[in-house]
């Protein structure tokens, strides 16, 4: 399932206080959309990680009450007080990898939303995280009567919901653009392969933060491989290179350049499009959204689609813009 589909779900079975467990591969954000959905609800937030705790951490630690005489359990400090009535989501992230003994301790926690003496607040609700045994992680086996007790949902990695997330974080445009061009680089994980960096949402998040960084352009190269892989590290540097062709894109905005020489490569086209939304992302001006748009009317159709569908997904105010039915027009029959 996709992530923007994992999410709907989410928000609503949250609210029905239902357990959900979210399967993936290694970095393709599966931590990243709970934690995304914490904040937009504006929801208390607590990451929990099991493989960290002995089983009696979850229970607490007996001690001897001398006021009661009676043996009673210290409530782990680490949990939601019970008096708190605030809503918030207890995540559970990589939980498969808790050794067997800990993950049994959290089955009373998970579907009766108690444990020892200890209850689980009623706004709060549980969401756990993990890799599939088949991606060669250091997990365990999860027990059946401890996967009985969530709703469970197999992420996917989806390239359309990964670029609206990387508009939304202002990754770098040849970022997007790369991976627009070449979709397979944005994911390369093999479990098979013993190679220590490969391709991910994730590590792709990171090379966004090395090329802002001030590291030299002579080590920039090996720093980009060493998070995603030497082939996608060559292959977005060579992507990068071609960008500089890349006509003055503020002059398209400005309507100063209204055609260009050559529509031949694709990589300038792709790159093209994604470098115009994201200076529109930050001049949402209705003249500079109609020069836009008169641009795209001369581009390959495939392309002036892309550029406008972006757009759409930056809640760019395309529908305003007086050139808009030509536009609709024009390319009305690929929006079907």
């Amino acid at each position: 399932m996709k992530a923007s589909n994992i999410s709907r779900v989410a928000k609503e079975l949250i609210i029905q206080r239902l357990p959900l467990f979210i399967w993936g591969a290694p970095g393709i954000g599966k931590s990243s959309i709970v934690k995304d959905i914490a904040k937009e609800k504006n929801l208390k937030f607590i990451d929990l990680r099991l493989s960290l705790l002995d089983p009696t951490d979850l229970k607490g630690i007996p001690f001897f009450d001398a006021s009661s005489r009676e043996g009673v359990w210290a409530k782990p400090s680490f949990l939601p007080k019970e008096e708190d009535t605030s809503e918030g989501i207890l995540f559970l992230d990589e939980i498969n990898t808790a050794p067997p003994a800990v993950q049994a301790s959290a089955y009373q926690l998970i579907l009766d939303r108690s444990v020892g003496e200890y209850r689980l607040p009623d706004g709060w609700s549980i969401i756990a995280a993990g890799n599939r045994e088949n991606d060669r992680g250091v997990i365990y086996k999860m027990p059946p009567p401890l996967a009985n007790r969530f709703v469970h949902f197999e992420m996917e990695v989806d390239f359309e919901d990964w670029k609206k997330w990387a508009y939304t974080k202002n990754i770098d445009s040849s970022i997007i653009a790369f991976l627009a061009y070449d979709k397979s680089m944005l994911f390369t994980f093999d479990s098979k392969s013993n190679e220590k960096s490969f391709a991910t949402p994730r590590s792709w998040e990171f090379v966004d933060t090395i090329i802002k960084s001030n590291i030299s352009d002579t080590l920039l190269l090996d720093s980009i491989s060493g998070a995603v892989g030497r082939e996608a590290g060559i292959g977005y540097m060579s992507f990068k290179d071609i960008m500089q062709e890349l006509p003055n894109l503020n002059a398209i905005l400005d309507g100063s350049i209204t055609t260009l020489e050559s529509y031949d490569n694709p990589k300038i086209m792709v790159a093209l499009s994604i470098g115009l939304v994201n200076l529109l992302k930050e001049n949402q001006t209705s003249a500079y959204i109609e020069s836009v748009l008169d641009f795209s009317l001369q581009l390959p159709p495939e392309y002036a689609v892309m550029l406008v569908k972006d757009m759409q997904y930056n809640t760019i105010d395309i529908e305003n813009a007086s050139n808009w039915g030509k536009w609709v027009d024009e390319f009305a029959y690929l929006l079907v």
